[in-house]
Order: C-alpha cells, then structure tokens, then sequence
C-alpha cells in the first residue's frame, strides 16, 4: 500500500521538485515559507492572483476551517462555496492545500465543478443522499483525480483512447510533448504526487487543440485550456457518467518518472492496462 500524505511532513520546496506540478508553479510560490502556511497566508495567494478567483456566483473565494457538517442543505460544502464563496480547509493539511492551489491554476474549471455539483444536489433525488448519483461521481472523480490532456494530433489521441500505452508513451516519445501535453488538475493526485507510486492513474478529459497553442508558455496555456474545460464541464451533456473520462497511468508520461526512461516499463500490464473490448 502507498504511504498515506497526510502523514508526510511539511516540505516547503515540494512545488520545485516534480514536472507534474507544473501547473500549480504559475500561480504559487515555488518555494513555500519553512512551515505550514496558516488559513490567512493562503487566502493571500487568492487575493494576489489576477484575476481573482471567483465562484460561480460571483462570490470572490473566500478560505475558512472546516465546520462541523449541519443538516441545512446551504450549509453543506458544495452549497457553501457555491453560495458564499466558502471553501473550507483543513490546517496542515495535504488534500486541502492542494485544493486550494488547484483553485488558483483552475479558477475557471473548479467553479464550473461546483456549480455543477450545486445544481445537482439542489435538484434533489439521489443526490442528497448518502449514495451519489453517476453524475456526482463523474464530477467528483475529475476533481480528485483529473488530467486534462491536450492534443494536436488526432493519431495520438487514438492512441490514448485505445490504451495503447506503449506505442504512445515509448514509440511515440520524441516530439511528444510539442503534440500532446498533460497537465494534473485533481487534488488527490497532487497529493499521490508527493510520493508516486506504480498504479497510480488519473481520469482525463481530452481536448483537440491547435499547435500554436501547445508551444504557448504555462501560464497562457493553462489559462486557454482552464476556460475549454470550464466551457465543457458547464455543458450538462457532458461528464454524466465516468466512463466519460478517459484512464491516464500517470507514471507513464515521459519526464514524470524516472523508471519510464527504460522501454520495459511499459510492459507491466497491471498497471499500463489493454483496452476492454
């Protein structure tokens, strides 16, 4: 079993040390202060970002500590960041910090995550209950575990869909990068990214892009492919069930593990699976 990384103590470089936290490295600090940064530092980050991260609503994101769960359906987690602009956090907490600096690289996906997930539960039914409807969990799977994958190339995205991973990942390697680029969004999996380990894979959704857009420096492209995911969680066809989302193995993008340089990685075939037929 993987270590858990909330037990992991605080490392203040951590953004410094990993290409799969490229993402989070445009809108934080690489280097974070010797300690873990209290409620009042992060909402700093928000406050500084341009433009400023705001909900659905309109409400400007606001951290707060997490409260005690009460039965008021606006007084639940969804409901309150989409209604108040509260997003609760817990101190020294992995899970939660990597929420909130998802947040700042993907103000524009989050937002439509909750509204999504807001209109859902204020709709009723299965929803509110204990067991989540296909369209939460879908919702609920990109947030924790998503990749967004963009591509200029229609053979490499075939490739993904078919998994065939070792064609795509080692045959296809040189040049990759400039047709194909995978940037993490979930929280959990920034978390897992703390100490990867064989197994772990995220849930994308893939969009076809141009070249010009692919070669634009991070902060440009992260924010050109923020609104095409906003715009696509937005439309209510969309992510309705998770088979939508498409299986990444993570440690197979090249540069994202060290065990990947070596073209027998790839046929470890519990972890780099077949398609199904």
């Amino acid at each position: 079993m993987p270590p858990s990384s909330s037990i992991i103590d605080w490392d203040p470089g951590f953004l410094g040390r990993s290409p799969m936290f490229e993402p989070l490295r445009a809108h934080a600090p690489r280097v974070f202060p010797p300690r873990w940064p209290d409620l009042s530092e992060l909402q700093q980050l928000l406050d500084g970002r341009d433009p400023p991260v705001r909900v659905a609503s309109g409400a400007a994101l606001r951290v707060v500590p997490q409260a005690r769960k009460r039965g008021a359906f606006e007084e639940g987690y969804e409901a309150r960041v989409y209604l108040r602009g509260e997003l609760q956090v817990r101190s020294r907490n992995w899970h939660d910090l990597f929420n909130v600096l998802a947040w700042l690289a993907f103000p524009g996906a989050k937002a439509a995550l909750n509204a999504r997930h807001y209109e859902v539960l204020r709709s009723g039914g299965a929803a509110r209950s204990a067991n989540r409807g296909p369209v939460q969990d879908a919702l609920t799977l990109f947030d924790e575990g998503g990749v967004i994958v963009a591509t200029c190339d229609g053979e490499l995205e075939a490739l993904l869909r078919a998994h065939e991973w070792k064609e795509l990942f080692w045959r296809r390697r040189a040049g990759l990068d400039a047709r194909m680029r995978f940037h993490l969004f979930g929280h959990a999996l920034y978390e897992k990214a703390l100490r990867p380990f064989a197994g772990v894979t995220g849930r994308g959704i893939v969009l076809r892009t141009d070249p010009g857009l692919l070669a634009l420096p991070i902060g440009p492209q992260l924010a050109d492919l923020d609104a095409r995911v906003a715009a696509h969680i937005g439309e209510p066809r969309n992510i309705a069930g998770t088979r939508e989302l498409a299986p990444i193995p993570i440690l197979g993008v090249p540069g994202w593990s060290a065990e990947n340089e070596r073209e027998a990685y790839y046929d470890d075939t519990d972890y780099f699976r077949p398609k199904k037929p």
